[in-house]
């Protein structure tokens, strides 16, 4: 057919046939399948959080003198800036700023700022996690059935819609309790969760083909202490967690095509120092910048940039005259092929472990997919086997220049696999 030949000719048959036409199936399955909530524990959990947001609401009122209704900006700023006679750092729409940025600095200058702050965290979490999950368990199941959209990201990610399990905290206190409600059906039955280490890097490393930084992942080094060690000019040894965690944003901020402002901003260091911190880990890894500056080239003169699997995305603001504009298309030119590729191949290993099931019969089903990370369920006699399969095909479905890594887990809630 015609569109079958164009498919051909732009080399994206592969992608359409042995990818995401059998992906729709799976993810059918998927959603058909849900994932089973705790009812009676979410519920024990909406009481303790509006305990919370209760005391914690009348201690403001405490310390202010007054009653007032915490979620309205124009009342709170009423209170901060006339009240309580602090000094406005920005202006908001209808007057000084009541946003997290300004309730951050202003909570150096008094405690209500920062209680403020925790009141929207709580409230939220309330609001958008445990009533937005009550409301969408079935009666029929007691399970959540969300809807996976396959074609809504211009990466080729996969997101989630009603609602959004891809976005439940994962390093918070309050998204663990959240995680905790998510169960396996039966007392025989366990989850396993799989996420790929660092794949985005890995495939930095691959498509760049930086030796350092192949070397790096082939000798399993910790990649964000190896790097700090060489931006900072130190031992593995006398890398502390703090240089860690530099490197680790600087390591994740290369991908994203981070500006020295953009970097400074998150490391609260001065613009020198986080240009001086990019140019060290060019100098470290200088067949990344020389990739970049290439595929910033080839998208500038196709007009899009693609994956490994050939999936285009179409970046027309790489050719606009306004440098705003402009520098967005280049970020766009240096992440979609690592970030598509990363999605790209999490969808063919979908397929693969699926293929695997049905033909050996196990009794293995996926569950969740966040991104990264793939949530199965099995029975406890199977579970030796369902995870060398699962870890056999995320590894070795793509090879690339460097191995890659999947951390494994079993758990009786999603809780537990982290």
């Amino acid at each position: 057919s015609e569109l079958f030949e164009k498919l051909k000719l732009s080399k994206l048959d592969e992608l359409y046939y042995e990818i995401e036409s059998p992906l729709m199936f799976i993810l059918a399955e998927m959603e058909k399948e849900g994932i089973r909530a705790d009812k009676s524990y979410l519920m024990g959990l909406l009481k303790e959080y509006d305990k919370k947001i209760g005391s914690l609401s009348k201690e403001v009122y405490q310390i202010c003198g007054q009653e007032f209704n915490l979620n309205s900006p124009k009342q709170l700023g009423k209170i901060l800036y006339q009240k309580l006679n602090l000094k406005p750092i920005k202006k908001g729409k209808t007057g000084p700023s009541t946003d997290e940025e300004t309730l951050k600095k202003l909570s150096s200058y008094h405690p209500v700022a920062g209680m403020i702050l925790k009141y929207r965290e709580l409230s939220k979490i309330k609001s958008t996690y445990i009533e937005g999950l009550l409301k969408n368990i079935a009666e029929s199941d007691n399970k959540i059935h969300p809807t996976f959209n396959q074609t809504t990201t211009q990466t080729g990610r996969l997101s989630c819609s009603n609602p959004n399990l891809q976005n439940i905290p994962i390093r918070s206190e309050l998204g663990k309790q959240i995680r905790r409600a998510f169960i396996p059906d039966g007392k025989n039955d366990i989850f396993i969760s799989a996420d790929y280490s660092q794949i985005e890097l890995r495939i930095l490393a691959h498509l760049s083909k930086d030796p350092a930084l192949i070397e790096a992942f082939k000798k399993e080094k910790d990649v964000h202490k190896h790097t700090a060690a060489l931006i900072f000019g130190l031992k593995e040894a006398g890398i502390d967690d703090a240089m860690r965690s530099a490197a680790k944003t600087v390591n994740f901020g290369i991908i994203y095509g981070i500006s020295p402002y953009g970097l400074a901003k998150q490391l609260g260091v001065s613009i020198p120092e986080a240009a001086n911190f990019i140019d060290s880990y060019f100098s470290l890894y200088p067949k990344v910048k020389e990739y970049m500056t290439k595929e910033i080239e080839r998208s500038r003169k196709s007009g899009y940039t693609s994956t490994l699997f050939n999936r285009r995305r179409y970046v027309p603001e790489i050719n606009s005259p306004d440098i705003a504009i402009r520098e967005f298309g280049e970020r766009i030119a240096i992440n979609t092929p690592i970030q598509g590729t990363s999605a790209d191949l999490i969808k063919k290993v979908m397929v693969a472990i699926d293929s695997e099931i049905k033909t050996k019969n196990i009794p293995l089903k996926l569950i969740l997919q966040i991104h990264d990370e793939l949530l199965y369920q099995t029975d406890l006699q199977n579970l030796k086997t369902a995870k060398n399969l699962i870890k056999d095909k995320m590894e070795n479905t793509l090879l690339l220049d460097v191995p890659l890594k999947v951390n494994i887990a079993s758990g009786t809630n999603w809780l537990e696999l982290h």
